[in-house]
């Protein structure tokens, strides 16, 4: 790959849009579900999922079922995805909210 043909690449990657949104973590095992907010929710599960892998997930419960139960028992779903144009202080707002209604819907623990 070309220098110049690197750099329009790794300039379209900075520029590229983030998606925020409320995500929730099932294990089929047990039914627990926990939900959580991501500021890039098209790449959030890939981080989740290496840091449970690796027995450094933040959250003691949801480490502890995926230890118990591993990876096939496990699924990340998408809840709700915020508009492109939303100004910061309205995304983080609307994220707490989001995840509080999920959360109670669902009846889930929050990540």
């Amino acid at each position: 790959m070309s220098r110049p043909d690197r750099k329009a690449l790794v300039a379209a990657y900075k520029e590229r849009k983030t998606v925020a949104g409320v995500f929730a973590v099932i294990c089929t095992a047990t039914g627990q579900v926990w939900v959580g907010t991501s500021r890039h929710i098209d790449t959030h599960q890939n981080g989740l999922w290496f840091s449970l892998k690796h027995s450094s997930g933040r959250n003691r419960e949801l480490q502890s079922a995926w230890s118990a139960h591993g990876e096939p028992e496990f699924r990340f779903e998408q809840l709700d995805r915020l508009p492109d144009d939303i100004s910061d202080m309205a995304r983080d707002t609307e994220l707490k909210s989001r995840s509080a209604l999920w959360t109670q819907r669902l009846g889930a623990a929050r990540l």
